[in-house]
């Protein structure tokens, strides 16, 4: 197994890891009276202070971090995960399509709950450069840290993220109830200004008859989330005409294999993400129409499609060539120490068996991620094109954001479901999420086309990028967190 961590990862994370720790330990000895009371009235119309609907990546996430927060110990959180329980003892032999880049500070917020360490002695496969370039033309920009020694991020299956995740919430079972196979059919708001006969909290009615009342009501329920929904939140959203076909694939022969590839065809990207020396994960954005073909393709063709996506170069263009290789040649006289080498992607020599699946991409921005006693979190709140793999690093930044409100609002005394604190969280969150979201739309736009003036305005804007190892700097530092 890689050594995925440096020491300062494991550093962020272990002072957060003891002091969950000596709380899990605390908890058992001072509460075990509360603990037996609690799961005797775990019965309807039970009133919790956080009830997290909708489980996944971001949801577990979320009902773990607030469960080993310090400032939140005897606060009783309940959540709601529709799907089967996701215990994993044994790593399948066979790798899941559905994967996610994992950025250093959402390792850092794993690591802080006690997930990462899971996931490490599973399998996640790290990666420490990544290259994108253009189909149309020569134009490449890298990423990568200067010893090419330090992680850029992770590719970790969301299965196991999800398994590490619910090993942590099995520790927390004092404080954390969870109830899977849980659908909601009801959620009955609260009114600003209740009377003597009104509900003061948020009201969960579930699929069995159940109710829950609680303080908070944390929405974590994916896209079409039913809590926005319910809420009337508008949000701004609309279909890319896109789809992603996903695909676990074997290379020719064995590499180091810890570089991220993505090419922007003039039908979308496609990338490549390493999850062994041999093995990789294929996301490749296209339209719906030849997603469909490529699923209908068989394997040796599917394969050649591959191959050729990432080596053809037919969509270049004498033009093109041209002008980007004066521009080139006079940047690097300006800058002749500048600029990153090209490296070719690995070929690919077959797929898994089954492994081919595709979804549809869209973008979505909720107008309010927070309402009286309720918060958006995840693809609840927003959802994005995978082209820059940000999706669930998004999510988890909400995660750490909203427990710090949390946890600040339960060390002053205040009521956890107040709007003040929420508020603040929503500030925070959109002055990060917004200009992610709008630089991944802007070059999902520009990629998709092959018409000559844009080609040539991306080809001078990446290769003037690439010569900028300061903001290239920049730009890794915002997306790592």
């Amino acid at each position: 197994m890689h050594k995925l961590t440096k020491a300062p990862l494991v550093l962020n994370g272990l002072g957060r890891c003891l002091l969950a720790e000596k709380h899990l330990s605390a908890v058992n000895i001072r509460r075990g009276f509360a603990c037996a009371e609690h799961k005797r009235d775990s019965g309807s119309n039970e009133v919790y202070d956080v009830i997290i609907s909708g489980g996944g990546m971001v949801g577990s996430a979320m009902a773990c971090s607030l469960g080993m927060e310090p400032n939140l110990e005897g606060k009783k959180i309940l959540l709601l995960e529709a799907g089967h329980k996701k215990s994993m003892d044994k790593v399948p032999d066979t790798y899941s399509t559905r994967v996610s880049s994992i950025s250093p500070g959402s390792a850092t917020l794993l690591s802080g709950i006690g997930a990462w360490e899971h996931i490490m002695k599973m399998r996640c496969k790290p990666y420490t450069r990544l290259q994108v370039w253009d189909a149309c033309s020569d134009a490449l920009i890298t990423f990568d840290k200067e010893d090419l020694l330090d992680e850029m991020a992770y590719i970790v299956e969301n299965d196991i993220v999800v398994a590490a995740i619910t090993k942590q919430l099995d520790a927390l079972s004092d404080n954390v109830h969870v109830k899977y196979k849980s659908k909601v059919v009801k959620y009955t708001w609260p009114l600003l200004h209740h009377t003597a006969d009104s509900i003061p909290w948020v009201q969960v009615t579930l699929a069995n008859g159940e109710t829950h009342q609680t303080k908070l009501l944390i929405g974590a329920d994916g896209p079409n989330s039913m809590v926005r929904q319910k809420l009337g939140i508008p949000t701004v959203k609309w279909n890319y005409d896109q789809s992603a076909v996903v695909a676990v694939l074997h290379l020719s022969e064995p590499t180091e294999n810890n570089v991220a590839w993505q090419r922007f065809l003039p039908t979308g990207p496609i990338a490549m993400l390493p999850l062994s020396d041999t093995k990789s994960s294929l996301v490749w954005s296209t339209s719906p129409q030849l997603a469909e073909e490529l699923l209908e393709l068989d394997e040796e063709s599917f394969v050649d499609a591959i191959n050729s996506a990432f080596w053809s170069n037919e969509n270049h263009s004498d033009l093109i060539e041209t002008a980007g290789s004066v521009f080139r040649g006079t940047l690097s006289a300006i800058m002749p120490s500048a600029g990153s080498p090209r490296q070719l992607p690995p070929s690919v020599a077959g797929i898994d068996p089954k492994s081919r699946v595709m979804f549809p991409l869209a973008m979505g921005h909720a107008a309010e991620y927070v309402k009286h006693r309720v918060a958006l979190i995840g693809d609840a709140a927003h959802r994005v094109h995978p082209l820059a793999g940000q999706g669930v690093n998004l999510g988890f930044g909400d995660v750490a954001c909203l427990t710090q409100k949390l946890s600040q609002a339960a060390f002053n005394g205040k009521d956890l479901g107040a709007i003040q604190h929420l508020l603040e969280f929503e500030t925070e969150r959109q002055r990060h999420n917004l200009p992610m979201m709008a630089a991944v739309d802007l070059m999902k736009r520009l990629y998709s086309t092959d018409a000559a003036p844009v080609v040539l305005l991306r080809t001078f804007g990446l290769q003037a990028t690439n010569m900028l190892p300061a903001l290239k700097e920049q730009i890794m530092e915002y997306a790592s967190k």
